[in-house]
């Protein structure tokens, strides 16, 4: 990305993150499984289906049903008489949700073989008419359909009993049985039950991994042939129909369209399952199995009805979870999947979902991740949220206005992390960019102005304060007439190492650069940023300046190049500082005599023959720093009219010829306390110390009377010149 512009940027994002949401599409994670099926369950519960009276009834055996006529399984006998019953009062087909695999151990041949009885008994027991008889019987002829168990989990053994099959599947289509949902073995009822009965559906639910129910199969496949289920065999035999037409897609992948049933349309999924729209509880979906076998029920509720035989009491187990977040009886699904058949009411996931989902993910993702780079962060959140909503609210629509499931969550979740990922590429890509330009800004404004200006940017507009501040200022001896010695080429490359240390310096000590004059630096400390050590700064800044500068000078003076030395000079007081010039541009710098007196004092070493000077101001502040210092004298600068006493720093470079401290000090204090001795003290340290500047000055001016009299205080120095 180092040189990656910001509109590549976005669109690079963009079809990655695009590439990476058809992935997640394609693939369908747990999670994002997860994350549609919550989504289309929150739909139900904002929309459940609205309950219309359709002929399909639950012929209930509840808790007090169970109470009324004893624990279940009941005998075969009372099944026959509800067949008998619902059979009368004219049901056009009666469903059970149960599966008879096993003989009734109520019958009286079980019960002869269980019970220890006598010979009479027993072959009375085994004259009455079998239980399983009597309901094969009561079958023959009448519209039931009966239950069976799938399983996939075991092998089929050679013996292994198919249900019977009174019914006829036609492919419409080319024949795919294979994306049907297989098994291997069937758990059927009973022979004698299962050949009498007008069909056999069944049973199994396929839940999604959270366990609720939201689609019913209404075909699947056993070994390499398709079986009807509970819901599709019910219908059958209440129209009287014999084919199960399965419509297939002519061309692309195998699927399933729609299950075809007598004079019903049903539409599936590929898999040939039906999407399930739940409606809330109603009691009149409901008939108690005990009001059905004492005769106690309206015929009008079970005439022309598709009646299904079920268990809503909590013991008999067969409870599910629906999308409307309650526990329903197994049967309510299959019934309510009826009754969508019956009134024509669909939920439908078209097969044109997945590539407008794809559509929606690949051109979001790109449109969202280059404004998510180009725009403000402001607008670019608005316009993720604005197309977040808008999708999302497809969804809905499409739910409520046209009974499509549209898979919307996807591409709002792809496009979130879209935003996310973008926004935070752009906030890096612009912290490097702010990086690069306060890198680059830095190398004509000091760094510490440019934090200053970074987290402060109201102080980019014209103004000043006051504030105190020290100054050092410096140049360079006889750089001139090196430049007219040597390649100028050359020239320039010793002057920008020489800069490059000296400004280096100054901003490990955090100064703020003011400006750069040719040869020439000036430093300032305690602006922007106010430090309330700005004096010893300032010393500290100096002597490090003139340390280097005397070691630089001497290295090149030694390969026989004529680089001169350095003066400097550091002063401190009370100046304007603040932006300065006009609303096209505008320099940062301190005005005030401070600044003037700091660039005095770096030139008035040339005429005291010193290397550096530092004012009181600066030395009062900086006691205790370990730096030893003599006085200079008191400094009337030009164009000034009062004195200021000034210091010369003695350090590792201090050359070898200058007089000792304490004898410099007490000839010094002779001559600013007006003593005549001050004369002797100073000819003899010119005598002993002669490349001494400072002795040499003033024996110099005590010598020709430069002051007119030594209680004149002598320490006084009047310069005429810069």
């Amino acid at each position: 990305m180092k040189n990656l512009s910001l509109h590549a940027l976005g669109w690079l994002l963009g079809l990655c993150l695009a590439v990476l949401g058809l992935l997640l599409l394609l693939t369908d994670p747990l999670l994002l499984q997860t994350l549609r099926h919550q989504g289309f369950d929150q739909y139900q519960r904002w929309q459940p289906r609205a309950y219309e009276p359709a002929p399909v009834r639950i012929v209930d055996i509840d808790e007090a049903s169970l109470e009324r006529l004893g624990q279940w399984p009941w005998p075969r006998t009372r099944i026959a008489e509800m067949v008998q019953r619902l059979s009368d009062a004219g049901a056009a087909a009666i469903g059970f949700d149960v599966v008879f695999a096993e003989p009734d151990r109520t019958s009286p041949r079980a019960l002869a073989a269980l019970w220890p009885l006598d010979d009479a008994t027993r072959a009375r027991l085994l004259d009455l008419p079998d239980h399983d008889e009597r309901l094969a019987e009561t079958l023959q002829g009448r519209d039931v359909v009966l239950g069976f168990a799938v399983r996939r989990d075991q092998a089929p053994e050679p013996e292994q009993r198919m249900p019977a099959a009174p019914y006829r599947y036609v492919w419409v289509g080319p024949p795919a049985p294979e994306v049907l949902h297989g098994f291997t073995t069937a758990v059927p009822s009973l022979e004698r039950l299962d050949t009498a009965a007008a069909g056999n559906g069944a049973l199994t639910f396929m839940p999604d991994g959270d366990g609720v129910v939201r689609r019913v199969p209404l075909v699947l496949r056993l070994g390499e042939q398709p079986v009807p289920t509970l819901v599709t065999e019910t219908l059958r035999v209440g129209q009287g129909a014999r084919n199960h037409l399965l419509k297939t897609a002519e061309s692309g992948a195998p699927a399933l369209q729609a299950v075809r049933v007598g004079d019903v349309s049903i539409p599936t999924t590929d898999r040939g399952e039906m999407w399930v729209h739940y409606s809330l509880p109603v009691a009149q979906r409901y008939l108690p199995a005990w009001r059905v076998l004492a005769g106690d029920f309206d015929p009008a509720a079970v005439e022309g009805h598709l009646m299904l035989v079920g268990s809503s009491a909590q013991g008999l187990m067969d409870l599910r979870f629906n999308p409307l977040g309650r526990i329903m009886p197994g049967v309510e699904a299959h019934a309510q999947a009826l009754e969508q058949a019956l009134t024509g009411h669909f939920l439908v996931r078209p097969h044109w979902a997945l590539p407008l989902e794809a559509m929606l993910v690949v051109v979001g993702a790109i449109v969202l991740a280059w404004v998510a780079v180009r725009a403000a962060a402001l607008l670019a959140a608005g316009v993720a949220a604005l197309l977040m909503a808008g999708v999302l609210w497809l969804g809905w629509w499409s739910f409520s206005r046209e009974g499509l499931l549209l898979d919307t969550f996807t591409p709002a979740l792809v496009w979130l992390l879209t935003f996310i990922v973008s926004s935070l590429a752009h906030h890096f890509w612009s912290e490097r960019q702010q990086r690069f330009i306060k890198s680059a800004f830095a190398r004509y404004v000091s760094p510490n102005r440019v934090d200053y200006l970074v987290n402060h940017p109201e102080a980019l507009e014209l103004g000043g304060k006051r504030q105190t501040c020290s100054f050092v200022f410096t140049d360079l001896a006889g750089f001139t007439s090196l430049m007219e010695k040597i390649d100028p080429g050359e020239a320039l490359t010793l002057l920008n190492r020489y800069l490059e240390e000296m400004i280096s310096i100054a901003f490990r000590h955090q100064g703020t650069l003011d400006r750069i004059v040719g040869d020439a630096v000036a430093i300032m400390f305690s602006a922007p940023v106010p430090q309330p050590d700005h004096p010893q700064r300032a010393l500290r800044c100096a002597l490090e300046m003139h340390a280097f500068a005397t070691r630089y000078a001497q290295d090149l003076q030694a390969k026989g190049i004529a680089f001169g030395h350095t003066r400097l000079g550091v002063h401190a007081g009370e100046v304007i500082v603040g932006n300065f010039g006009g609303s096209v541009i505008f320099d940062y710098r301190a005005l005030g005599d401070p600044v003037n007196t700091a660039a005095r004092l770096e030139s008035v070493n040339k005429h005291l023959g010193t290397r550096i000077c530092v004012s009181e101001a600066i030395w009062a502040a900086c006691d205790g720093e370990g730096v030893m210092a003599r006085p200079i004298g008191r400094l009337v600068l030009k164009g000034k009219t009062e004195a200021l006493k000034v210091y010369e720093p003695l350090t590792a470079e201090t050359p070898a010829g200058y007089a000792p401290l304490a004898a410099y000090q007490a000839a010094y204090e002779a001559m600013a306390q007006g003593r005549a001795e001050a004369v002797a003290h100073f000819a003899q340290l010119a005598a002993r110390f002669p490349d001494d500047p400072l002795v040499r000055l003033h024996h110099r001016r005590l010598q020709d009377g430069e002051p007119a009299a030594l209680s004149a205080r002598a320490d006084l120095i009047v310069l005429d010149d810069k």
